[in-house]
């Protein structure tokens, strides 16, 4: 594998006081393995313990450390999208802040990145989670892949590797709603997995519950595809399909049997088409709040403060 020539660990930070030592002893342990040169951005995104009075106590003593603090809670994906404009060096790896993903195989990542890949993922060999959190988690990764137009990528991850180069087909980009992911994507679709071992929480616990992950899941549809519209167009040709048919049942009954069905044919018919317009209607709100939303020209962040003592460092 060759060694590149500079990484820059780009990690968003919620809470996590008491993992960022021990995550910083160990890259500081990996990183002259890989590269000669190196640095890691910590982003604090609005943390409510003492992690930003960490990152400043870490970038004192540490040189290759960079600490931003953000104005308030962004999201992890609007931290990450912060710290890939902020990198420094020509490969970016990005990771959790809560020790999950050891540092120690981010080599595994580098080598498809070697082979000619831009970006690559970290898969664990096995999901942490629960049944149910996994199953869903997975949908949403196929989600994900058909947004980004990459079918042959069945998982993705927050662990992961990608030149940083990549980052100017997305300069322009301005939106509080950002999956990076999507970004990567419009700049390259040389795109590869890995399997990577996943050490278990030792801290805490995710903040994605099932109602952040449907509403993940709306965003990556409603805010970068257009498959929704499209199957609304779908539904609506069913629904008139359905009721010419049963305009056309209705007219054989009359006049065959001299009578039409009841209330109750009636009544569920009225309401298949009520939902059916219900639910489109709700498809057009989802995408008229996304475009509200980028309309006001929100940021995607605000960077309240930044701490860099940077000193290129051979190994």
């Amino acid at each position: 594998m060759s060694i590149p020539s500079g990484i820059s660990v780009i990690i968003p930070v919620y809470n996590s006081a008491v993992t960022l030592h021990e995550l910083i002893n160990q890259l500081g342990t990996v990183l002259p393995t890989l590269a000669s040169s190196y640095e890691a951005i910590l982003i604090n995104d609005g943390s409510r313990d003492k992690s930003w009075e960490i990152i400043q106590e870490i970038c004192k003593t540490t040189p290759w450390v960079r600490g931003v603090n953000m104005m308030r809670n962004y999201g992890q994906h609007n931290a990450l999208v912060c710290g890939m404009r902020l990198a420094s060096f020509d490969i970016t790896v990005t990771m959790d802040d809560d020790l999950q993903h050891p540092p120690a195989e981010i080599h595994k990542l580098l080598s498809p990145l070697a082979e000619g890949n831009d970006v690559v993922y970290g898969i664990p060999k096995k999901l942490p989670h629960s049944w149910w959190r996994n199953v869903f988690s997975r949908m949403t990764k196929r989600i994900l892949a058909m947004v980004m137009g990459i079918p042959t990528i069945r998982d993705i991850g927050a662990f992961r590797a990608f030149r940083t180069e990549i980052r100017r087909a997305s300069d322009l980009f301005q939106s509080p709603t950002v999956i990076l992911d999507v970004l990567l994507s419009w700049g390259t679709t040389r795109f590869a997995t890995v399997e990577v071992d996943e050490a278990p929480r030792q801290v805490g616990h995710s903040n994605y519950n099932f109602s952040r992950l449907v509403s993940q899941a709306l965003l990556i549809l409603t805010g970068f595809s257009t498959v929704p519209l499209r199957m609304t167009n779908w539904l609506g040709f069913i629904a008139t399909f359905f009721g010419f048919l049963v305009l056309l049942y209705v007219l054989i009954q009359y006049f065959m049997a001299g009578s039409i069905p009841g209330f109750p044919f009636l009544a569920s018919l009225v309401a298949i088409f009520s939902g059916v317009q219900l639910f489109a209607l709700g498809i057009f709100g989802e995408y008229l709040a996304r475009i509200f939303d980028r309309s006001m020209e929100r940021p995607t962040y605000v960077i309240s403060e930044q701490i860099s003592s940077l000193k290129d460092k051979s190994s």
